[in-house]
């Protein structure tokens, strides 16, 4: 990947990074707390429209735009979102959300018939082993619970990751869009069942600026921008090259959570996150090979979304030309 790109890609770590803070910050705005669930479909009302009438559907099955729709977006940011309304700490949140990588690995095994490589098996230990002690030290000062939400919301993300995967849409902004119809409607609706309709029409009667603003960002820069670049990035390289910038998603969020909101980790959830981290760097970051070498027959399961080296993006302005090498420069490429 060149230098350009590389910062793209670190671009993207960042908003995706300051993304947990933002939502704690529109979760929590001063005395008036936002139900969560009706805070994810305000976010997704944002993503889908108005852009949903210029962007065409990606060529995939509605089976699929719904999967990635119920999976990567409304179980996901909709457990997401419900952990740290009942308090977890936007920087662990960040932290902990990355065990999607190494349950990636696991359900494509399960479902796609992808084999792990020995590499990305000590990953997903290594990882298991650094959530385990993330746990205990959780347990010694707030309740287990918000941290178990997480962690559903790291499976709701692999499975959409798997989903999206055997779709191969072209399109990642599409699928992104597309996909988030899915999302507000259901969660709405959940929102009025469980918060009841005076909860969510008073939070609707009284949204303070800065849950206003918390949306916008989510939306435009942690969902279109952020996704539209990455989708962009994995249609060229290959995603061993892509997918371990996001391992700088924690440390730029659990960063933000301490200068912003105050957080301050526990050693010990230092201690099961550098583990953590380990185990997800162990899995995604590849041995230097000779060109066609593959190690132990395994496949690659990649984190793509779906998107193959040298596929349109999503507006179809770089669609490669046959035979055209990985990562090879477009000449009309920004």
């Amino acid at each position: 990947m060149n230098l350009r790109h590389s910062f793209l890609a670190l671009l993207v770590a960042v908003l995706w990074g300051l993304n947990f803070v933002a939502i704690d910050l529109g979760l929590h705005a001063g005395e008036h707390e936002v139900p969560p669930l009706l805070f994810v479909a305000m976010r997704f009302i944002l993503v889908v429209f108005p852009l949903i009438f210029f962007i065409r559907k990606p060529a995939v099955s509605w089976k699929a735009i719904v999967g990635v729709g119920l999976f990567m977006s409304a179980g996901q940011f909709g457990l997401l979102y419900v952990a740290m309304a009942v308090g977890m700490p936007a920087g662990i949140a960040s932290l902990v959300l990355q065990a999607q990588v190494l349950l990636t690995v696991l359900l494509a095994a399960m479902f796609l018939g992808e084999r792990p490589t020995r590499r990305q098996l000590a990953g997903v230990v290594l990882g298991v082993a650094g959530l385990a002690v993330v746990a205990l030290g959780r347990s010694a000062v707030a309740p287990l619970l918000p941290l178990i939400i997480v962690l559903g919301a790291a499976l709701s993300w692999a499975a959409g990751n798997v989903i999206a995967r055997q779709a191969k849409a072209a399109s990642g902004l599409g699928l992104v869009v597309w996909s988030g119809a899915v999302v507000p409607v259901p969660l709405a609706g959940l929102s009025f069942l469980v918060d009841g309709p005076e909860a969510v029409l008073g939070a609707l009667g009284d949204l303070q600026p800065v849950t206003l603003l918390s949306a916008l960002y989510t939306a435009i820069f942690g969902s279109l921008v952020g996704y539209g670049i990455w989708n962009w990035l994995l249609a060229r390289y290959p995603s061993s090259a892509v997918v371990p910038f996001t391992l700088l998603v924690p440390v730029v969020g659990m960063t933000a959570a301490w200068l912003v909101l105050g957080e301050v980790p526990a050693p010990a959830e230092l201690l099961g996150g550098l583990l953590l981290l380990g185990g997800v760097a162990t899995a995604v970051l590849t041995v230097s090979r000779r060109p066609g070498q593959r190690r132990d027959g395994a496949l690659d399961p990649g984190l793509g979304a779906g998107l193959r080296t040298g596929e349109a993006d999503d507006a179809g302005r770089f669609a490669a030309a046959p035979g055209r090498r990985a990562g090879a420069r477009d000449p009309d490429e920004p």
